[in-house]
C-alpha cells in the first residue's frame, strides 16, 4: 500500500497521431493544409498547429497573386471569398530614373492578355481570411501551439509544444515563415545575405483611377514600386538605404508626402496616406536543404526573397501545389507520405525553380538599384530591345504567370 510520503509517478499523456502536421496558419499552410484535405477527404487526418491569432496589419502589406497562384486559390475553395476585394493588373510599365525627373520614359511594358489579369493585388489580411475560411469549411484541425521541440523516428516525427503536448505524424510541413523554430530544430541551415535595403511599405489614396495599372521604377537607391488596388489606392513598396528609410519615417507627414510624390509623380493626383507606413529589412535567403527525415520546408521557411517583382508569395505556393501532389499521389497509393523517396522528390522539383528565380531577382536587383551610367545605359538599352520582341515579353509572362507545361496540377487549375 503506498502511503503519503512516497514518489508518485506521473504519466506523460499520450502523443496525438495525424498523418501530417502542418507547422504555421500563414497562406503557405492554409493552402497546404486545405488541397490536401481538399483531395483526400476523411482519408487524411491533417493537424495546423501555430502560436497565437494572427494579429491583423491594418490594411498595410498586400500580395500579388499570379495566375497560377489564382487557379490554387480557386481549386481549394478560396478565391470566391477574396476576388471581390483582389484588384486585377491589366497593365505594368517598368521605367528606369532619377528621383527628381520630371518624366522617367517607359522601357518596357505588359498588358494583359485577353480577358486573364497579368496578376491580382490583394491586402494579406484577406488573403488570410479567405485561406481560414476555406480550411474551417473542409474541417482542418487548428491547434494553438509553438513547436519546441522535433525527433524524427522511422515511422513518425514527434513535435513538442512549449505547453508541453506532443503531436506525432508521419509528415511534417514548416510553414512557419523566415525564422522557422522546425529548421532550426531540423538543424537547416541557410545561406545568403542582408541586402542592405529596407523596403518602405503603405496603402496610398489617390484623387485619379489607376486603371489597372502598376509600375515599377528603377531608382538609384532602388526599385519604387506602385501596385494597384480596389478603388482608388495603390499600395507602394519603396526600397531605400536602411539609414535613409528611417530618415524618412522619422519625417513629418507632410514631408514624408513630399517625398513620396517625388518618386510616385501626380500622375494620378493629390496623394494621402491610407494606412500606417512601415518599414522591412529586405534580405536573400534560403535553406540549404528544403527537406529532413520526416520533414519539408514550405515558403518562407525554405527561402526569402526580395520584394521585387512580388515573387516571393508566388514561390511559396508553388511549394504548397508540388508537395500536395506528391503527398496525395502517396496517400493514394495507401504509401507514407513522408518518407525519403518522397521529399527527395519535392526537393527535386522544387530547389532549382527556387534557387534560380531568387539569384534572378538578386542579380536583377543589384543591376537596376546602380547610379553607373554606362550600366544606366546598357539595361535601358536592354530593357527597350525585350520591349519590341514578342517572344521574349510571353515568355517572361507566362515564367511570372507560374501555370506553364510542367507547373503543378494545382496551378493549372486541375485537381489533385
Amino acid at each position: 500500500m503506498m502511503t503519503p510520503s512516497e514518489p508518485v509517478a506521473l504519466q506523460k499523456p499520450a502523443s496525438r497521431v495525424f498523418d501530417i502536421l502542418v507547422a504555421g496558419a500563414g497562406p503557405a499552410g492554409l493552402a497546404f493544409a486545405s488541397a490536401v484535405t481538399q483531395a483526400m477527404g476523411r482519408g487524411v487526418s491533417i493537424a495546423l498547429v501555430d502560436p497565437r491569432p494572427k494579429q491583423r496589419d491594418g490594411r498595410l502589406r498586400t500580395v500579388a497573386l499570379a495566375p497560377g497562384s489564382r487557379r490554387l486559390l480557386e481549386r481549394i475553395g478560396a478565391w470566391e471569398a477574396l476576388a471581390p476585394q483582389a484588384q486585377p493588373i491589366l497593365s505594368m510599365s517598368i521605367a528606369d530614373g532619377r528621383v527628381r525627373d520630371a518624366v522617367r520614359l517607359e522601357q518596357l511594358r505588359f498588358d494583359a492578355q485577353g480577358d486573364e489579369p497579368l496578376a491580382h493585388m490583394a491586402f494579406n489580411d484577406d488573403l488570410c481570411d479567405a485561406l481560414s475560411g476555406a480550411a474551417a469549411r473542409l474541417g482542418v484541425e487548428t491547434i494553438t501551439g509553438a513547436a519546441s521541440g522535433l525527433a524524427a523516428g522511422r515511422d513518425m516525427a514527434e513535435v513538442t509544444l512549449e505547453g508541453g503536448e506532443r503531436l506525432k505524424a508521419r509528415l511534417v510541413v514548416a510553414a512557419d515563415g523566415a525564422r522557422s523554430a522546425l529548421r532550426e530544430l531540423a538543424d537547416i541551415a541557410t545561406v545568403g545575405w542582408d541586402t542592405a535595403m529596407t523596403a518602405i511599405v503603405a496603402t496610398i489614396a489617390h484623387e485619379r483611377d489607376h486603371a489597372g495599372r502598376a509600375e515599377q521604377h528603377f531608382l538609384p537607391a532602388g526599385p519604387f514600386a506602385i501596385l494597384p488596388l480596389r478603388g482608388r489606392f495603390s499600395s507602394i513598396v519603396w526600397n531605400e538605404a536602411p539609414a535613409d528609410a528611417q530618415a524618412l519615417l522619422a519625417l513629418a507627414e507632410e514631408d514624408l508626402l513630399r517625398e513620396l510624390e517625388y518618386r510616385f509623380t501626380l500622375k494620378l493626383g493629390a496623394l494621402s496616406l491610407a494606412s500606417r507606413v512601415a518599414a522591412f529589412p529586405c534580405s536573400f535567403r534560403f535553406a540549404r536543404r528544403f527537406i529532413a527525415p520526416r520533414l519539408a520546408l514550405l515558403a518562407d521557411a525554405a527561402h526569402v526573397v526580395h520584394p521585387l517583382a512580388g515573387q516571393g508569395l508566388n514561390l511559396g505556393l508553388r511549394d504548397v501545389a508540388a508537395l500536395a501532389e506528391f503527398v496525395v499521389e502517396r496517400l493514394r497509393l495507401g504509401l507514407d507520405p513522408g518518407d525519403a523517396a518522397t521529399l527527395a522528390a519535392y526537393q527535386r522539383a522544387r530547389r532549382f525553380d527556387v534557387v534560380s528565380s531568387s539569384f534572378g531577382m538578386d542579380a536583377l536587383n543589384r543591376i537596376f538599384a546602380n547610379d553607373f551610367e554606362p550600366l544606366r545605359a546598357a539595361r535601358d538599352f536592354g530593357l527597350r530591345v525585350v520591349d519590341r520582341l514578342a517572344p521574349a515579353k510571353r515568355m517572361l509572362m507566362a515564367e511570372a504567370a507560374g501555370d506553364g507545361r510542367g507547373a503543378p496540377r494545382l496551378l493549372r487549375g486541375e485537381p489533385l
